[in-house]
C-alpha cells in the first residue's frame, strides 16, 4: 500500500512540474514583448526606461532599441534610427 502511495505520489507530482514548466516557458515568451517601429508622430507613453542598446560603431544610420514600462505597468520595446557612433570628423 506505502508503496502504491509513493508511486502515486511520485506521478502527480512529476504532472505538475512539467505543467509548472510549460507555463513559465508561455509566461517568459508573453514577457517577451513585441519590437514597435517608431516612426514620426508615434505616442509614446513612457514611465520608466529600462535598457537602451548600445550604438553600432558605423558612420551612418544604424537601429536602436529601448526598452522601457508605460503608464500601465507594461514592458515594452520600441526601435527607431540613430547616427552611428563611427564617424569622425577628420
Amino acid at each position: 500500500m506505502k508503496l502504491l502511495n509513493i508511486a502515486l505520489f511520485v506521478a502527480l507530482g512529476t504532472a505538475g512540474a512539467q505543467a509548472f514548466a510549460e507555463d513559465s516557458h508561455s509566461t517568459a515568451a508573453s514577457s517577451q514583448a513585441q519590437v514597435e517601429t517608431y516612426t514620426y508622430g508615434t505616442q509614446l507613453d513612457i514611465k520608466r526606461v529600462i535598457e537602451v542598446s548600445e550604438i553600432a560603431d558605423e558612420c551612418g544610420p544604424v537601429p536602436a532599441r529601448m526598452t522601457y514600462e508605460d503608464s500601465q505597468g507594461q514592458r515594452r520595446t520600441i526601435e527607431y534610427q540613430v547616427m552611428g557612433s563611427g564617424c569622425s570628423n577628420g
